[in-house]
């Protein structure tokens, strides 16, 4: 329960006692951060070191205490039934304080300062309530019960649409979110399984720790177009944009909501925010007093591909959170977590040689899955599970006027396989991401300021460089800076302004990419939403600059919605966003060696060389970035990837408690940059420059050039692609039965990629085709003893061609993946047991042709809140 509250007497001594032990935190990660030589031990021992000397700094700082007047009252349900555990926030001259209702309904805030105040009740599954001017001089003040109705999806309060808070039904993009209670008895083991019961999201996992998502296109290996967030910090990797989840330093249980924008909004985030915005955001201390300890245990069958009639693989998981209220200055919390699962089964045998559905006349497929010694050069595909080990802590400071300072920093390490379209890496043991983050906000005012730093090694488990002989090395190790300001202002009681900017600050330090160094980025958007009786009109626009683009970047937005009535909204939205070139697509350079087959030679030559072709060769060339010449002369620039948007969208709510939602898109992808083979005739092995381990006389190179085959020294590198559209449409039903009962229901069709004209089209063998159907069901109940839930996901058969060459490239079957919890509660919800099962039907799930096979998992997880 809540603590005694102190005055709102200022505690400097204490205060900077916080801030040097911040100091010290900050110290400790960065020493991680920057590559030093520690040992796991000695960092643990410094960590906790530092963790008790903050946590008794924050218990000295709160010993000083005044006396005042006392607000108490009573929450109850439309029934009159009391309600419990509702989190009361109480906010005026002194800042923010929070309780929650006891087992009666009944709160109390004692010892508050003179003044005036607000109330805001907010509980899962209802709408929340305001109570304001309550007005408090030295004498106890009881207010009116305060009743909690049910609430509808709609009333849910978002901020990543615009950056501001505002009500989900008056979100100027499609978007959807997934609330705690949701999270709380979901069966899901990861935030692939979380995320894929939203429309519009196609999500794969790929391997125990690797998944990848896009918003309302074809998902694939290295996914780089999709925005995420931790409470409005960017988790991208900047060398290439994309995104490893298990960075993500949160643990589930932490997790407040996660919003999902289903759309582009480069308009107000910028860059990466090409197809959509997933935003977890996280519990304050306030909100979440106590200690919440997690174990979990489990296994998964392993009865498929490369392990049938192996016994079954292993899970594990365990998560602490300590949140305390130290008065009404300083809270904090401190989490820390660890995850591992053995490697998952490996498709065998051969990938079908079909005809490619996208250009009448080829074929793709017919390579054999490369496992126990079966792939490109003869090298082993030996599988690997993951671990994955993970710190936070935070420290919130009230501020007298309302204001709150937020410090934190955490550490998450990972270990497992990456895949790429070069194949399979094996992130190393030791790969990490570690942070460190400040915010201010006051009102509409928010300043935000963290640094990410990445380490990690992983050598490539396919491919071998041709220069050292060894494994195919991506190390990267890279820092990022970014500081973030953005205000809302109203003017009149009909329009609200929201403006900001960021300047972000990259450093880099990658094997595949020796030459880039840094890069600077800058931007600021500007947006005006104007109310009127049954619209709002929204315009906005945003200015980017990144260092390696010639020119600014414009993602502009309009959004019209009409409101027929306060619970329905018809919705027309134009958008254009952008996805600046990686470091990597300029600068990459590495060897690769390609198995060619030379065979075809073999009527040109000797009876005494015949036996030099028979085999495939191993052909050493070159990938470069659009920065690297090729043989000499510079490479046209690349230029940003851009997507312009149209949408047609409805939200509404039947009795509030039925929300219906429906948006048809189309969406126009033009300039995407990808990874594509150059001309051989442009940088070709010559008789005088002939190939490393060429044993043929030179003089076959000059002969096989006058047949027009020419074997390439720069083979691959990235270029800007024609312009292709992407149409699709979602429907969706969510309904609140009662206070404990949520079920929901959604479908997306989502139809072929469709070629636009162009001097320069899109090269249809660089397609790759979405599942067009996907279809999800479910319900969560969360009641007073027991929980549980269900979820039914159906994803239709989608066309890969993202990984190694063509004859790896081909469908994966339409599945059915059915997964089920169900717990119970004890002693008044402070234990509870929960079993969860995921791929009940126990089918052969590959969400990806190239990707491990998904089989049934069962765990069994403890919660412990004190």
């Amino acid at each position: 329960m809540y603590q005694s509250l102190s005055s709102h007497r200022r505690l400097p001594a204490a205060a900077a006692s916080v801030q040097r032990l911040f100091g010290r935190v900050t110290h400790a990660v960065s020493a991680v951060a920057h590559g030093h030589r520690l040992s796991i031990s000695s960092t643990r021992a410094a960590i906790s070191r530092v963790c008790t000397l903050a946590v008794g700094a924050l218990l000295l700082a709160g010993t000083a205490f005044a006396q005042g007047g006392s607000i108490s009252g009573t929450v109850v349900d439309s029934s009159n039934a009391p309600v419990s555990g509702a989190n009361i926030e109480l906010a005026g001259p002194t800042g923010r304080q929070v309780t929650q209702s006891g087992a009666r309904g009944i709160f109390t805030f004692p010892n508050v300062a003179t003044g005036t105040y607000e109330i805001n009740v907010s509980l899962v599954g209802f709408a929340q309530q305001r109570r304001g001017n309550i007005v408090v001089s030295n004498d106890k003040v009881d207010i009116p019960a305060i009743t909690l109705a049910l609430g509808a999806v709609t009333d849910t309060v978002v901020i990543t649409a615009s950056r501001s808070e505002t009500a989900l039904v008056d979100a100027p993009a499609t978007m959807s979110v997934i609330g705690e209670d949701v999270l709380a008895t979901s069966p899901a083991r990861n935030y692939a399984d979380v995320l894929r019961t939203v429309p519009g999201v196609n999500v794969i996992q790929l391997s125990a720790r690797d998944m990848n998502l896009t918003s309302r296109q074809a998902t694939y290996t290295l996914a780089n177009s999709e925005l995420v967030l931790v409470d409005g910090r960017s988790l991208y990797l900047d060398f290439f944009g994309m995104v490893l989840w298990d960075f993500l330093p949160t643990n589930l249980n932490d997790v407040k909501q996660i919003e999902v924008v289903r759309g582009p909004a480069s308009a107000v985030w910028g860059a990466n925010a090409l197809t959509g915005v997933v935003n977890v955001i996280t519990k304050s201390p306030r909100e979440n007093p106590g200690v919440d300890v997690s174990l979990s245990g489990g296994f998964f069958s392993r009865d498929a591909g490369s392990t049938k009639g192996k016994g079954p693989g292993g899970l594990f998981g365990s998560n602490v959170t300590l949140s305390q209220i130290m008065n009404d200055r300083w809270a904090y919390r401190v989490s820390a977590g660890y995850f591992s699962s053995q490697a998952y089964p490996r498709p065998t045998g051969t990938i079908p040689l079909i005809a490619d559905p996208r250009a009448p006349g080829l074929t793709v497929g017919g390579a054999a899955y490369p496992i126990d010694g079966s792939g490109p050069a003869g090298s082993a595909f030996s599988n690997r599970g993951t671990s994955q080990p993970k710190f936070d802590m935070r420290f919130d400071q009230e501020l007298v006027g309302g204001g709150r300072m937020t410090y934190q920093g955490g550490v998450a390490a990972t270990q497992g396989i990456i895949h790429t379209g070069l194949g399979p890496f094996n992130m190393q043991s030791g790969s990490y991401m570690s942070y460190l983050k400040t915010n201010y906000e006051r009102q509409g005012l928010h300043v935000n300021a963290f640094a990410n730093f990445v380490n990690a090694k992983a050598p490539n488990l396919l491919l071998t460089d041709p220069t050292t002989a060894k494994p195919l090395e991506l190390d990267f190790n890279t820092q990022t800076y970014d500081v973030d300001a953005r205000d809302v202002v109203p003017v009149g009681d009909r329009q609200v302004i929201s403006f900001g900017g960021n300047l972000r600050r990259n450093m880099f330090d990658l094997t595949v990419a020796p030459t880039a160094k840094n890069r600077t980025e800058v931007g600021g958007y500007l947006e005006n939403t104007v109310l009127f009786e049954h619209a709002l009109l929204t315009a906005g626009a945003r200015v980017d600059k990144f260092g390696n683009l010639d020119r600014g970047v414009f993602s502009p937005r309009l959004s019209v919605t009409l409101k027929p009535t306060a619970d329905h909204a018809i919705r027309g939205s134009f958008n254009r966003a952008f996805r600046s070139p990686s470091v990597v697509n300029n600068y990459l350079s590495t060897s690769i060696v390609q198995p060619v087959d030379l065979s075809g030679l073999a009527p040109l030559l000797p009876d005494a060389a015949k036996p030099l072709v028979a085999s495939p060769f191993l052909l050493a060339v070159q990938a470069v970035g659009s920065k690297l010449p090729i043989n000499g002369k510079a490479q046209p620039s690349l230029t940003e990837e851009k997507l312009t948007a149209y949408e047609i969208a409805y939200t509404g709510t039947v009795n509030d408690t039925t929300t219906l939602g429906a948006s048809f898109y189309v969406n126009d992808f033009d300039g995407n940059v990808s990874f594509t083979p150059v001309d051989p005739t442009v940088d070709p092995y010559t008789a005088s420059n002939p190939p490393p381990g060429w044993q043929l006389p030179s003089s076959v190179l000059t002969s096989m050039a006058a047949l027009g085959i020419y074997l390439p020294r720069t083979a691959f590198n990235y270029s800007n692609l024609g312009p292709i559209r992407q149409k699709g449409l979602e429907l969706s039903v969510d309904h609140r039965l009662n206070r404990s009962t949520t079920m929901f229901v959604n479908y997306s069709f989502q139809a072929d990629p469709t070629l636009l004209d162009s001097p320069t089209p899109y090269p249809s063998e660089e397609l790759l085709l979405p599942p067009k159907s996907r279809f999800n069901a479910g319900f969560n109940y969360d009641g007073p003893k027991y929980i549980g839930a269900a979820t039914v996901n159906y994803s239709g058969t989608a066309f890969w061609s993202d990984v190694l060459t063509s004859p790896y490239a081909g469908y994966t079957d339409a599945y059915t993946l059915v997964n089920a919890s169900a717990g119970l509660k004890l002693k008044g919800n402070k234990f509870t047991g929960l079993v969860k099962v995921t791929n009940l039907l126990n089918q052969d799930i590959q969400q990806h042709v190239f990707g491990d096979i998904l089989k049934r998992a069962v765990s069994f997880e403890i919660r412990i809140h004190q």
